[in-house]
């Protein structure tokens, strides 16, 4: 793991608590909800809502050079930890502090228009990615040439099959470096015949950008990219180290360790 000098830390988390509003109503079906709503109005409408904790007092630091492997079941906390950590939601207890720009994946699919042609969306993407107006066109043209979608580009983005969509939108996000990236499992969607080429320029990309969270339920992923590994479970950070330990402890974890929500 990297050394803690304040000049290598490039992300601080302290004491993240997240908690999701939720309300349990003991009914059947709208009929009851009804019916209790008609009889007990004030009970009903006023009743305090049960907050479902997501995060639990997570403390976390990304150096210069980490490679971070973010691994836990589902419903473990990952997503919302990495929502938090790039600025779209804020934790209801702990902070953020940056020092640098994060650029955060999570889904093919984001800011996509699906009526647009993969290439008019390739250029609408690209401004999303770099944050500027004025992309070189050589940046996004390559980026197309890699995805070999060829033809298919000047079709609407709403016909394309999964596998293509991630095509275009992978071959994009990978061809510049960033400051602190966020991958959440973004490799899912990938067709076989394009994933060990999008893999090796991905890694071209993780290589070059300054640090690197990775989310993934693939432990091979895990441990050809990663130089640490975190595991989340309930909420909480179990382990914080090297990826051969990580992955290790997290594949002989019993289900039941890990809980379910």
């Amino acid at each position: 793991m990297n050394s803690s000098s304040p000049s290598n830390i490039l992300l601080e988390a302290k004491n993240l608590h997240l908690d999701y509003p939720i309300r349990l109503y003991a009914h059947t079906g709208l009929r009851d909800a009804f019916i209790e709503a008609t009889k007990h109005p004030w009970e009903f409408f006023m009743r305090s809502p049960e907050n479902l904790p997501i995060l639990k007092g997570v403390d976390l630091e990304i150096h210069r050079g980490d490679r971070i492997g973010l691994i836990g079941v589902n419903g473990a906390g990952k997503s919302s930890l990495c929502r938090i950590l790039c600025g779209m939601i804020r934790p209801n207890i702990g902070s953020v502090t940056t020092h640098g720009e994060v650029e955060a994946i999570f889904d093919v699919g984001t800011g996509i228009l699906p009526e647009l042609t993969g290439r008019e969306n390739a250029y609408l993407l690209a401004r999303l990615f770099f944050k500027t107006r004025d992309v070189p066109k050589d940046i996004v043209e390559e980026a197309l040439a890699f995805s070999e979608l060829g033809p298919f580009l000047d079709a609407a983005f709403k016909t394309y099959s999964k596998g293509m969509q991630a095509r275009l939108v992978l071959s994009l996000i990978s061809s510049t470096p960033s400051n602190i990236l966020i991958l959440d499992e973004v490799f899912d969607g990938a067709d076989v015949f394009f994933k060990d080429k999008i893999a090796a320029r991905m890694m071209s990309k993780i290589e070059r950008s300054d640090a690197v969270v990775f989310v993934s339920h693939g432990p091979d992923q895990i441990l050809q990219l990663c130089n640490r590994v975190i595991i989340l479970s309930q909420g909480t950070v179990i382990f914080d180290g090297p990826p051969e330990e990580g992955v290790k402890k997290y594949l002989a974890m019993p289900s039941q360790a890990f809980g379910q929500r």
